[in-house]
């Protein structure tokens, strides 16, 4: 449960780096929401397999954590919160974006060419304010993850990558287990964006 959809998510989204073509040779991955629960995943299955990567948070002080997970760099995330140019200078090979909205323009306008960001979430909304000069001028490619109806065989081959690609220690660090007493206080801080990682609540506890 540690890994739950989360973790499966951040699976399906290193799945869509790798389909269109990006390797670690190609240069930085960045990930946005990085404190979150796909978030932290996505950063140490990347981590795991060789990508530089560069975790996108806004809560700094969760930047030790980010960097054990396996993130090299940690920036913040107001880089990407405001509206930005339609086109911005390349700097990312690709992306894992949990966030949408103006972060996700932004993260596309940054893309190098032939780049693939694979977006897995609308945590600061679900608009997308961006033109199509990513895709028309630098062949940027923007790949959906929705982890409700993915085919069997995908299923299959997410797990079977997380079984072998996730450091379950890594696992560890982004997991805290809570007691069913518990949910209503730890509700409360997920919504006020205090909470990092994955919990899992034991109902025997």
């Amino acid at each position: 449960m540690a890994i739950g959809t989360a973790g499966y998510t951040a699976m399906l989204s290193v799945l869509a780096l790798e389909h269109g073509g990006i390797t670690p040779e190609r240069g930085d991955i960045l990930v946005t929401g990085a404190s979150g629960g796909v978030g932290s995943i996505a950063i140490a299955l990347l981590s795991e397999l060789g990508y530089r990567v560069v975790a996108s948070t806004g809560r700094l002080e969760e930047a030790d954590y980010l960097r054990k997970l396996g993130a090299d760099d940690v920036i913040d995330r107001r880089t990407f919160s405001e509206p930005g140019k339609p086109l911005a200078s390349e700097r990312w090979a690709g992306a894992v974006d949990s966030v949408g909205s103006h972060t996700l323009a932004n993260v596309l306008a940054q893309t190098k060419y032939r780049g693939v960001v694979a977006a897995c979430g609308l945590a600061q909304g679900s608009d997308l304010p961006a033109t199509v000069l990513p895709f028309i001028l630098r062949n940027v490619t923007l790949a959906g993850i929705d982890s409700v109806n993915a085919p069997q065989g995908v299923r299959v081959e997410a797990w079977s990558r997380l079984a072998r690609d996730l450091d379950l220690k890594k696992l560890a660090q982004t997991t805290q287990v809570i007691g069913l007493a518990e949910v209503p206080d730890f509700a409360r801080r997920i919504l006020e964006a205090k909470i990092r990682g994955r919990v899992v609540v034991d109902v025997n506890l």
